[in-house]
Parts: structure tokens; C-alpha cells; sequence
């Protein structure tokens, strides 16, 4: 419940150097929460914690072709550049 209230808190403040960050940093313990405590994969097998981490691998692999594709598009002619 915590983590909850630190993300309202979060999205009600407006100083964007800090807030991606810290969002982040939120989803993560969110995550780690989750996986290692509500699935039990704290006290999973060894097999288990290979496809919790191909998973994981897999997510940062796709965030990368997304950010990838993202950060290298150009302005689009007509538009306002915003």
C-alpha cells in the first residue's frame, strides 16, 4: 500500500527531473514484490528462476527495440514540432 501512495504521490507532482526516475524505481520494487512474494519465487526451484529471468531478458529486449525505434525518428514535416 505503500508503493500505491509513493505512485499517487508521484503522479500528483509535476517536477519532471525526478519523476521518471523515481517511477521507475517504484515499478521495479513493485515488480520484485510481486514476483519474488505473491508467485513464491523466492522459494522456487532453479528451472523456475531461468524463465523468470528469460522473462526479464526478454522485456529489456523489447523495451530496447522500442526506445531503439523511438529516439532515432526524426521531426515529421508539417508538423509543429513538439
Amino acid at each position: 500500500m505503500l508503493l500505491l501512495l509513493a505512485t499517487w504521490g508521484l503522479a500528483k507532482d509535476r517536477s519532471w527531473t525526478v519523476h521518471t526516475v523515481a517511477a521507475l524505481t517504484i515499478s521495479i520494487s513493485k515488480m520484485l514484490l510481486v514476483v519474488l512474494f505473491f508467485m513464491h519465487g523466492r522459494y522456487e526451484k532453479p528451472v523456475t528462476w531461468i524463465f523468470i529471468t528469460a522473462a526479464l531478458i526478454w522485456f529489456l529486449i523489447m523495451v530496447d527495440l522500442t526506445l531503439s525505434d523511438y529516439l532515432t525518428r526524426g521531426v515529421v514535416p508539417g508538423s509543429s514540432g513538439r
